[in-house]
């Protein structure tokens, strides 16, 4: 199962924190054919461009990135991790495989001797991540004529996490501000943000980067605009005497953009040679090409849909990030849509009436599962050995998220939420948590003794079996993949 605190943690790892536009970025598209005939516009840019600046240098996570990779006097000291020799052989196929204009210097030499210094575990992280994102995005990249390598720009504006949000309020794979979302059709209501959306999100920046190159006919140049605004990139044009070549322009770009291509040509080296520098990532339970979208015709809680297709909930928010409270509305003139592996959506759509009377978020809750003894890690009166309600005290930690702590309760996401007053799905490390456990115990924890195997009985599930011996339904299924159907009498591995 992939880690839902995966992302925050890869955020530090490839993370030049941008923001992809400013948030009038169509604005700019509209006066960037005369940009150079009228001053009145030169002088509107210029000050777009400094808002955005302004919001760009007062982040913290780019100055640690700034002083941690190189300065913009180019004074770089780094450990060599590849011989210069190697690498420069590396870069010159490198650059005859792509339309980008790759060529050895020590500026993209220190980037990339920094970035191999990196945590190998996260590089083969988001290189996983890519197994399950890059194909989406390279099929929407082909369609606009865009080189297929742009895909890793992705990695540099989220690490491949469609729900971060930087401190900005720029959002999604692509990093989206909110005007700049709107302009490009992705919508933000109190349910949905379109700019996670993560086949959406790649429709707009291919739009946008489409753009950006036939404003200046090099793809270096688009992906400096992309960072820093067409104005900017237009002054350090002039500042260089007319130069459009990107490294001849660095020193006249904002810091953040003098780093952002030699980040993105690092991160494509990375890749290319990931197997030469000992990377050994591995492949994403689902592929893209293996799940398949419902459109949604009644509201529907990506919770409960879990429960009836009998997949983890982590799973489900995987697949559908845009959805900010984990509920899919239905909107007069609006499609949303479900996306599931193919089996579970064969299984809704198979069971639809039931499916949507079942997911109902304003409907009944599911029966609870039988209850089991176990032990409360903390409660404020004694844990009794039948069912009772006790308020917990929960303290968040590192790679937890509400779908993992509402299972180790045996409670629902919805109703952390409504306990804490949490509006969305973020939760910070050391965070406190009211839980009310009805069984007064942690359904997940070590003290939940499953034994080595189990009996299938009449009315089972796996839903059922996997919140009784604090398990999940994906290690149900991996250990057990002989099992094709949930039989009465069936044995099933639990250890």
């Amino acid at each position: 199962m992939i880690n839902r605190a995966l992302a925050r943690n890869l955020w530090l790892f490839l993370g030049v924190c941008t923001l992809c536009s400013t948030a009038s970025s169509q604005v700019l598209i509209d006066v960037a054919s005369n940009v150079k005939r009228d001053s009145t516009k030169i002088r509107f840019l210029d000050e777009l461009d400094e808002k955005l600046q302004a919001a760009l240098n007062d982040n913290d996570l780019f100055n640690y990135m700034h002083d941690e990779i190189i300065s913009n006097n180019d004074s770089i000291v780094f450990e060599k991790t590849v011989e210069t020799d190697v690498l420069k052989e590396r870069l010159i196929a490198l650059n005859a495989s792509t339309p980008f204009d790759i060529e050895y210097n020590i500026i993209l030499e220190g980037v990339i001797a920094k970035y191999l210094k990196r945590n190998t575990t996260y590089v083969e992280q988001v290189m996983t991540l890519s197994d399950y994102y890059f194909p989406m995005i390279e099929a929407t990249l082909d369609k606009y004529d865009i080189p297929l390598e742009m895909k890793y720009l992705a990695i540099i504006e989220s690490s491949l996490n469609p729900r971060i949000k930087s401190r900005m309020g720029a959002a999604g794979l692509w990093q989206f501000m909110y005007a700049t979302g709107r302009n490009y059709e992705l919508d933000v209501t109190s349910y949905v943000d379109e700019r996670m959306d993560p086949v959406k999100s790649t429709e707009a920046a291919c739009k946008y980067l489409r753009v950006l190159y036939d404003m200046y006919g090099d793809w270096n140049l688009a992906l400096a605009a992309y960072n820093c605004g067409p104005g900017n990139v237009n002054k350090a044009i002039k500042r260089s005497g007319g130069s459009t070549n990107y490294w001849e322009l660095r020193k006249y770009l904002p810091r953040e953009t003098a780093n952002y291509v030699p980040a993105f040509q690092a991160t494509m080296y990375i890749y290319q040679y990931a197997a030469a520098h000992g990377y050994k990532p591995g492949a994403t339970n689902y592929k893209h090409i293996e799940t398949d979208t419902i459109l949604v015709k009644n509201m529907v809680s990506l919770e409960k849909v879990a429960q009836f297709v009998e997949e983890d909930l982590e799973t489900l928010q995987f697949l559908n990030p845009s959805y900010k409270l984990d509920i899919i509305p239905v909107i007069p003139g609006k499609q949303n849509f479900l996306r599931l592996p193919r089996q579970a959506a064969t299984t809704f759509i198979m069971s639809e009436e039931e499916a949507y009377v079942f997911a109902d978020p304003k409907g009944p809750k599911p029966a609870e599962p039988v209850e089991t003894e176990v032990t409360a890690l903390a409660a404020t009166s004694a844990p009794s050995k039948k069912s009772s309600t006790q308020r917990l005290e929960y303290t968040v930690r590192n790679g937890d998220y509400l779908g993992k702590i509402a299972e180790r309760y045996d409670v629902g996401v919805s109703e952390i939420r409504a306990w804490n007053n949490l509006k969305g799905n973020n939760l910070k490390v050391g965070q406190k948590l009211a839980i009310h456990s009805k069984n007064g115990a942690v359904s997940g924890s070590k003290d939940a003794k499953a034994p080595k195997t189990y009996t299938v009985k009449g009315g089972d599930s796996y839903w059922k079996i996997a919140r009784k011996y604090g398990l999940t339904i994906v290690v149900i299924k991996k250990l057990n993949p002989q099992v094709k159907d949930l039989k009465p009498g069936v044995k099933l591995r639990l250890s």
